[in-house]
């Protein structure tokens, strides 16, 4: 009984170092995602197109599914893993560069560029996590496809956030004056009271 006790509490993870590990192990992810969404946000507002960096960030991305996929010894299996990885990569590649031929680049600007290379990206990444059976990588693809229309929405919305960001600053203005206003009522009050307090205590003594 004491041997299988001990084994499920080495099996089971610490509190704070197994939420540490878990989030050091998405850290790569999240830098993956970060360098997408900085990619197409700086292309919409320099409107140039940057040539080699999705190209940089589909490598990134295929090494990313390398090394958190890796087997163990069998040498068949990283054999495997790697000619597919890299074939699958080498596609996603090709496609990008077809957009950024010369006669397509005369028909979409460069933010829709970018927009389509991204999601480009997003789908090479989600049926790479698809054919690696990698729920992390699928939902990296997910959160890339989602960041098209959540920015294509944000550059038609600005002027609607900025007008609630505005609207709700003045609401928490007045509301935070009628605080204020209701706490200096209340001092008030309790100096008053306090005053008639001593004066009829005055007047007891008298």
């Amino acid at each position: 009984m004491s041997d299988i006790e001990s084994t499920q509490h080495e099996a089971a993870p610490e509190g704070p170092s197994g939420d540490s590990a878990v989030w050091r192990r998405r850290v790569p992810y999240l830098v993956v995602l970060a360098l997408a969404i900085s990619g197409v946000a700086y292309t919409n507002i320099s409107h140039k197109p940057l040539v080699g960096y999705w190209e940089f960030l589909a490598l990134a991305t295929g090494v990313l599914c390398v090394v958190t996929n890796w087997p163990g010894p069998d040498k068949n299996a990283r054999f495997q893993l790697m000619w597919m990885q890299a074939a699958h990569w080498v596609a996603v590649l090709v496609a990008m560069n077809i957009m950024l031929l010369a006669s397509v680049q005369q028909i979409l600007p460069s933010p829709a560029t970018s927009l389509v290379l991204l999601i480009l990206l997003a789908l090479g990444t989600f049926l790479a996590g698809l054919g690696l059976l990698s729920l992390p990588i699928c939902l990296l693809g997910v959160a890339m496809a989602f960041t098209v229309p959540a920015i294509a929405w944000l550059k038609l919305s600005v002027l609607f956030l900025v007008l609630a960001a505005v609207l709700l600053l003045g609401i928490g203005m007045v509301f935070w004056q009628r605080h204020a206003d209701r706490r200096r009522s209340a001092r008030g009050f309790g100096s008053a009271a306090g005053t008639r307090t001593a004066d009829s205590r005055g007047t007891l003594d008298a």
